[in-house]
């Protein structure tokens, strides 16, 4: 799904190259989307499917993800593996169409809330309609659905009649956490690809991009390990911000441009 400026057509047709090189036999991506300008003809592209309700101005989470769950997705059928713009395939993903029941809802750990074993809606595959009622208890009442739950990723693992299942352990990978690892480790090392992981998440910052390039935001300095530690010192002697500061580093990351590349 791509709608707003925060993703471009590049970005949907990275995802196209990365798939192509990394699933075998036939396959269809689709795009949905408001604006399909610069995107490869070899993309399905459709308008976003409506939500049909309103989610509160100050609720956050990508509400909009919801009406995929609608009974009638733009006439697709089977199961659908859904990929967020901003994950980096590293192997080969045809095991995600083979693992489980096709009647699961299986969907990334989110490693940030481990023990109360969230999902992550990153990568998630789903039968197209067979939890229509996702959306229509949303749209029952969007206000206070939303705002319980507050993301969509917690409304999917608390509401999916039978619960949600979990990718094996090593095959979606969250950068930060598993790639990057814990603070120390990012000043020492570059970031590395897990073993066994065929897909790796970006959820919040850095983005593939920036990590490429060893950088937090496209408007970060990219530093070596000194010269990042003698910014945080400057900070903390000059009285500014600066704990969350120390953590907020990483290296090159080689290895992305060679996998997120069209």
């Amino acid at each position: 799904m791509k709608w707003g400026t925060a993703y471009g057509s590049k970005d949907v047709n990275i995802l196209y190259a990365m798939v192509a090189r990394n699933l075998s036999g036939e396959f269809q991506l689709t795009c949905f989307t408001d604006d399909a300008t610069g995107i490869r003809p070899e993309v399905n592209c459709q308008q976003l499917p409506p939500l049909g309700c309103e989610i509160p101005s100050d609720v956050p989470g990508k509400w909009p993800k919801v009406a995929l769950w609608s009974r009638d997705l733009c006439g697709l059928k089977g199961i659908a593996l859904f990929i967020d713009l901003d994950s980096v395939i590293v192997g080969n993903i045809d095991c995600y169409f083979q693992y489980g029941d096709p009647n699961d809802v299986i969907t990334a750990r989110n490693w940030l809330n481990i023990f109360k074993k969230s999902g992550q809606t990153s990568v998630f595959r789903f039968p197209i309609g067979g939890h229509s009622y996702m959306l229509e208890n949303l749209q029952a009442d969007s206000t206070a659905v939303s705002r319980k739950f507050q993301y969509e990723q917690n409304y999917v693992t608390h509401n999916i009649r039978g619960g949600i299942k979990f990718w094996p352990e090593g095959w979606t990978r969250h950068f930060r956490v598993h790639c990057m690892g814990a603070w120390p480790l990012r000043y020492l090392r570059s970031p590395i690809i897990p073993k066994n992981a065929r897909i790796i998440t970006f959820p919040g910052l850095p983005g593939p991009a920036d990590a490429a390039l060893g950088r937090w935001t496209e408007n970060s300095m990219t530093h070596t390990p000194r010269q990042h530690l003698h910014w945080v010192w400057q900070r903390l002697i000059s009285g500014q911000k600066w704990r969350k500061q120390l953590s907020r580093y990483v290296q090159k990351t080689p290895w992305i441009d060679e996998n997120w590349r069209a």
